[in-house]
């Protein structure tokens, strides 16, 4: 393992307010070789690319975006148009931030549609694919702006859903008591991950022969034709996978959902195996 997972998952938050003080060269080339070592489980290729020019080739400043204060580089996150594009997104680019959270950067996850943005001119967009994903990268400030402090209010960003509401046992009837599983810990980890405005959308049934994830759809986290929910869920899956690993379990990630199964309202991702 490249670090701690409990470590960097607790010390991870979404910083919107960033020092003065600019990330060295050297960090931000581990950051950026750490990345290039990634792949995923779904398939599609991911491209990460850090954009640290403050104007565009048209001149509009990149140097902030929305609510974000402070930032002066940005890691811009592409990925080949292909079934379960948005769970690789969430999955690869998770890792990337808890390994900055474990190196003392802080990030942000942004989505949205940025092709006809000044980011998108500064990442050179190849034809066949999405740009679904934007995170500034940097020295969380020493204190949260007014703004910020608002927002993480607006949406309870350090409360989750209890055990109870999002995982279950053998069938979504019956919730999963955290002592009957030996997959707590990666269980927990999971359930500390971000996700857009905190809906939290993963379902989670363990059964004997695996773990199964599925998407509860969810209103206020669409954002025009990217699924935020998809990446929530590749989000999840890699706090989950990166626990397993960490505690020697080997595993791997299936698509064929138990099909006695129940599962009214929620929509099936894919299923964790060990091998």
């Amino acid at each position: 393992m490249d670090f701690n997972v409990k470590d960097a998952v607790t010390r991870r938050y979404s910083v919107r307010t960033y020092d003065k003080r600019q990330p060295e060269a050297g960090l931000i080339k581990k950051i950026m070789d750490y990345a290039a070592s990634l792949d995923n489980p779904f398939g599609p290729e991911i491209r990460v690319q850090l954009i640290e020019k403050e104007t565009a080739a048209n001149g509009e400043k990149l140097g902030t975006y929305g609510v974000i204060k402070g930032a002066k580089l940005y890691l811009g996150v592409t990925v080949s148009d292909k079934p379960h594009a948005m769970e690789a997104v969430g999955y690869e680019f998770e890792k990337i931030v808890l390994y900055a959270a474990s190196l003392g950067l802080g990030t942000c996850w942004l989505g949205g549609t940025f092709n006809k943005s000044a980011f998108a001119e500064a990442m050179e967009i190849k034809e066949g694919e999405l740009f679904p994903i934007l995170s500034p990268i940097g020295y969380p400030a020493g204190k949260k702006s007014l703004t910020e402090r608002l927002m993480r209010a607006g949406v309870k960003a350090d409360t989750r859903l209890d055990w109870s509401e999002i995982f279950f046992d053998g069938d979504f009837s019956k919730p999963l008591a955290a002592k009957s599983t030996d997959y707590a810990y990666a269980l927990e980890m999971l359930r500390l991950a971000p996700s857009a405005v905190n809906k939290q959308p993963w379902r989670v049934l363990v059964c004997d022969e695996g773990v199964h994830f599925y998407k509860k759809a969810m209103t206020g986290a669409e954002i025009s034709s990217i699924d935020m929910q998809r990446i929530d869920l590749g989000i999840a899956m890699c706090h989950f996978d990166l626990a397993m690993t960490e505690q020697g379990s080997k595993g791997r990630f299936e698509f064929s959902s138990p099909k006695s199964v129940s599962a009214k309202g929620l929509e099936y991702i894919a299923s964790y195996v060990r091998e």
